[in-house]
């Protein structure tokens, strides 16, 4: 059994980044010389994302198989519950199950277009603890792993209820806490403390992405919902118009940030790396 929790028990921050299966057919391919020179690179583990109702699914099980089983890597692979029937979930989970995936990280989703309002509010799991309690009850084998927020779901009302939520999770079956990305390091924190405050005792990993370019600022920002600091705003200001100046100062930025988390004793740091291999071996090479 490979769970990914046994690296958290050796009392140094574990460093992880996430991939995702690209649309285009043509790009397919290139994925796997990605991961073999993520596996040069090392991280403890890797996540890779699942599209939503499983669109892209096959694609997801099948760079997962060759992460795993050709590149030796550690993986975690995502599993959305907003499109899934309890069957296709079994059937999803069987398949990772076959080619060795021991860690999932459960999320609720984004709702497909194509998804109707009858099949939206009928759906068989509402929310990703839904999902993590039966896969728990079903005595299913996996590490399950969670999300949380350091800026709050923007479906959730307050920030106690989005924490409160967070916990649930926990309850429900997760036994580590990946963040979504934010940059300012002191919502993380408060976030990790109000957790512990509720008694959550599992791994919390903050998520880091290193923005380099002023477009992918903007877009990352609406999909977020998170803050950007005077000074990531600055570096936006000075060097947008300036790709290799904005790349440098984007990526250190990143690096200030994780290399501040990591002197606090975070659990874990998990990289957004858009795919890109550089980035990760950048940054891991500093925070090493």
């Amino acid at each position: 059994m490979g769970s990914i929790l046994d690296k958290f028990e050796a009392g140094k921050t574990v460093l992880s980044c996430e991939i995702f299966p690209p649309k285009k057919e043509e790009e397919f391919l290139g994925i796997q010389s990605k991961l073999d020179k993520i596996s040069e690179i090392g991280p403890d583990f890797i996540s890779i994302t699942y599209g939503a109702g499983g669109s892209n699914a096959g694609k997801a099980v099948e760079i997962a198989n060759y992460a795993k089983n050709s590149a030796k890597l550690e993986v975690v692979s995502h599993i959305t519950s907003v499109g899934f029937t309890k069957e296709k979930l079994d059937e999803g989970l069987a398949k990772f199950k076959e080619i060795g995936i021991d860690n999932v990280l459960v999320l609720r989703g984004d709702r497909p277009k194509n998804m109707t309002d009858e099949e939206f509010n009928s759906r068989d799991f509402l929310h990703a603890s839904d999902m993590a309690q039966y896969i728990r009850s079903a005595g299913m084998d996996f590490t399950m792993v969670g999300a949380c927020y350091p800026h709050r779901h923007p479906e959730s009302a307050t920030d106690e209820i989005d924490v409160m939520n967070t916990k649930i999770k926990v309850d429900c079956g997760c036994q580590l806490l990946i963040s979504q990305l934010f940059f300012d390091n002191s919502y993380f924190l408060r976030l990790v403390d109000k957790l512990h405050d509720l008694g959550v005792k599992v791994p919390i990993s903050a998520g880091i992405m290193p923005i380099t370019s002023a477009k992918q600022l903007g877009t990352t920002v609406t999909l977020s919902g998170t803050t950007v600091p005077e000074e990531l705003s600055s570096i936006i200001s000075k060097y947008g118009d300036d790709p290799a100046q904005m790349r440098k100062y984007g990526v250190d930025y990143a690096i200030k940030q994780a290399m501040e988390l990591k002197e606090r004793g975070v659990d874990g740091i998990h990289l957004y790396i858009m795919n890109k291999p550089e980035l990760a071996e950048e940054m891991f090479a500093a925070l090493r």
